[in-house]
């Protein structure tokens, strides 16, 4: 099975592949490295009955989405999952810093219309959908091999920074585990060819007023390496349909 896993930023990225290959060889990866339209570029990673490429996409929705379309439509093989991950903020008390998030559902948090009686989603509007929701029976498994919550994760095009933003996000999505900013622009774009998609986020920060002084930016970097350690198993035993046999 070959998986495309998209972050936002190099130092994701990096955290992603150590959990892949406990000690990459910077050398090896430069040689491992393919180039891909707009300048950016995919690492592979082999590991038994698997193969990863890894792609940092960049900041935002939109960004991200553009960056995931150009790697699967330049793919020298067919891909079976896209996977977003990276780092996020976590609602308080459900997910604490430092612990991982898996998303059953991938939600467009603000995209949409804000109206006299509330936010109204673009699905509501009648122009797409607002939520993507990957395999069922993979994001069990996986949050159980990771020890992570499994919840919505909210994606975002600005990051919440007040109690007032986190109140209103937590009244509209009670269940919800983290937000990021990229989610839902992979989502569209593995959907837009076909592919499953999954999200898995590591809680850097609490979803509420900027404090980059409390934020742990490292632990959830080091979170985000032992949860790809502990899914390569998974993976390595999951299909989904026949395309991944």
């Amino acid at each position: 099975m070959r998986a495309l896993i998209v972050t936002a930023v190099a130092a994701e990225a990096d955290s992603v592949a150590a959990g892949l290959t406990p000690h990459p060889d910077p050398a090896d990866r430069d040689a491992r490295s393919r180039p891909l339209p707009g300048g950016r570029s995919v690492t592979r990673y082999d590991v038994p009955g698997l193969a990863f490429d890894v792609l940092a996409g960049g900041v935002g929705p939109a960004a991200v989405a553009a960056a995931t379309g150009a790697a699967l439509a330049a793919a020298e093989h067919p891909y079976s999952l896209v996977v977003s991950a990276g780092i996020g903020g976590g609602f308080q008390p459900a997910a604490p810093v430092g612990s991982l998030v898996v998303a059953d559902a991938i939600v467009a948090a603000d995209l949409g219309a804000q109206t006299p009686d509330g936010f109204l989603t673009v699905e509501e509007l009648g122009f797409g959908r607002a939520a993507h929701l990957p395999p069922a029976d993979l994001t069990a498994r996986v949050a159980e091999a990771t020890g992570a919550l499994l919840a919505p994760v909210l994606t975002v095009s600005t990051v919440t920074g007040t109690a007032a933003r986190a109140a209103e996000l937590a009244a509209r999505h009670p269940l919800a585990g983290a937000e990021a900013m990229e989610g839902f622009g992979v989502a569209e774009a593995a959907a837009a060819h076909g592919l499953p998609v999954l999200e898995i986020r590591a809680v850097s920060n609490p979803v509420g007023p900027r404090d980059r002084a409390a934020w742990r930016i490292g632990d959830a970097l080091a979170a985000l390496t032992e949860g790809f350690h502990r899914l390569v198993p998974v993976l390595q035993t999951w299909r989904h349909d026949a395309r991944n046999d």
